[in-house]
């Protein structure tokens, strides 16, 4: 079977994580993914999940795929050197990357954006330009094995598109 990592650090958001996590293990193994393992991590709105694995143990696992949920949290996941190379990784292998809302922050951070079509919340229109990416308004954008969204109310287009790759 193959299995789908879930990003988790402080701050997420509640509809970004728990939505893609439980429709990811309908047909996957999923786990969480944190920058520490065995921490529990709160949502914006005091929701905990607890780490599977960190990113260090990820680096030695063989993923087929990974899920950034946004909220504040891809600020902390960027802030981690591990969380980081794992992202980079996974690109490398062209493994499919989903990242909604304020989660392309981490590809700004990982990955070389230069001419990929990227969207995210619009407060982060900016960071993806600044990190070369060019950035589209529209509910999903998918360029090779990046898939990204801007907001909840697009998880569903998301999430049919990134079941579509992995």
């Amino acid at each position: 079977m193959k299995k789908v990592a879930v990003l988790l650090e402080n701050m997420f958001d509640e509809q970004e994580l728990i939505y893609p996590y439980h429709r990811l293990r309908e047909n996957f193994e999923v786990y969480l993914i944190g920058t520490k393992k065995d921490q529990e991590y709160s949502s914006k709105a005091g929701v905990t999940f607890k780490a599977d694995y960190s990113s260090k143990e990820a680096l030695d696992m063989d993923f087929d795929g990974v899920f950034v949920p946004g909220g504040f949290s891809p600020d902390y996941m960027r802030r981690c050197d591990d969380t980081k190379t794992f992202i980079k990784q996974l690109h490398e292998k062209k493994k499919p990357i989903a990242a909604i809302c304020h989660g392309p922050w981490l590809l700004c951070s990982a990955l070389d954006l230069k001419g990929k079509n990227v969207t995210s919340f619009l407060s982060i229109k900016d960071d993806v330009e600044h990190a070369g990416g060019k950035w589209i308004d529209e509910e999903v954008v998918v360029d090779e094995n990046l898939l990204t969204s801007r907001t909840p109310k697009d998880l569903p287009a998301l999430m049919k598109a990134f079941l579509k790759q992995l």
